[in-house]
């Protein structure tokens, strides 16, 4: 049997590279170069069927640790609470009022890069705090 050594994360959306950028912000990820023989994407996104044009986006941890994130533009819409999501372990060690302090913080970040707090949860018997967001299309992440 042979072990699985890597994985990709990949999100159904509207807008595939919007909510790749997004991403891309928020955890440090860079996207692939242009495929070979085109300066770049736009370049060749326009050599495409109109159909198929904007119908990806893929980024990468630059160190090579993460996992793949893959965006692909599907037609119907978000519609319920995701089954996965992402928590951005932005508060790794920290506890108390110097956790909020810092999950606070990457809040008002990602905020301006059009991501959406929904609530806050404060520290309770048995998890430190952590704050639920949603990205630019509405999916669901945690500050953790």
């Amino acid at each position: 049997m042979s072990s699985i050594r890597q994985v990709q994360i990949t999100f159904d959306c509207a807008q595939p590279e919007r909510v790749g950028r997004f991403w891309c912000e928020v955890l440090g990820y860079i996207a692939p170069s242009a495929p070979e023989g085109f300066a770049t994407w736009d370049e060749f996104n326009r050599s495409l069927p109109p159909g198929e044009r904007d119908a990806w986006f893929a980024c990468s941890d630059p160190s090579g640790v993460g996992p793949r994130l893959y965006f692909q533009r599907v037609p119907e819409g978000k519609t319920v609470k995701n089954r996965v999501h992402l928590d951005v372990r932005a508060g790794t060690g920290l506890v108390g009022e110097e956790r909020l302090a810092a999950l606070e913080a990457e809040c008002a970040r990602l905020v301006a890069l059009g991501a959406v707090q929904q609530r806050v949860l404060l520290a309770d018997e048995e998890n430190e705090s952590c704050i639920v967001m949603q990205d630019v299309e509405g999916n669901e992440f945690c500050l953790d």
